[in-house]
């Protein structure tokens, strides 16, 4: 299987979810540090921005494209799982277990979705035989 299981409108779905999980995330689980509540919320804007302006099936404005948009998934996650050890905030159980679990999710879900659709694929399909 070349492409994952997960439609695109999910994953802009669970990607609007998540940006919202880490806007409400220090006042939900009680963050200490002022750097983790920071992260945070700007990471949950970010998403929230990114998503949005993205040529996903639930982008509002659809001025990136899907290849911008996977490479900068990948980048979040590595990210996100880096962020409690780079801002020193990793003595803090709930807000490094959130950003390490959600980053290690988000790169399953970008892995595990279908970004091309059948006509990308068999268009590429066709022009590699019109190559050959």
């Amino acid at each position: 299987m070349s492409q994952g299981p997960v439609p695109p409108f999910v994953h802009g779905v669970v990607e609007y979810a998540v940006g919202v999980l880490f806007i409400v995330a220090p006042f939900l689980f009680g963050f200490d540090a002022t750097s983790a509540t920071a992260a945070s919320i700007v990471v949950g804007l970010v998403l929230l921005a990114f998503t949005s302006v993205s040529e996903l099936p639930t982008g509002l404005v659809r001025s990136i494209s899907v290849g911008v948009h996977v490479t900068a998934d990948v980048f979040l996650a590595v990210l996100l799982v880096a962020l409690p050890f780079v801002l020193g905030f990793r003595d803090e159980t709930a807000p490094t277990a959130l950003f390490i679990t959600v980053g290690v999710l988000h790169l399953l879900v970008t892995i595990a979705t279908r970004f091309r659709t059948r006509d990308d694929a068999d268009t590429e399909g066709e022009v590699d035989e019109a190559q050959a």
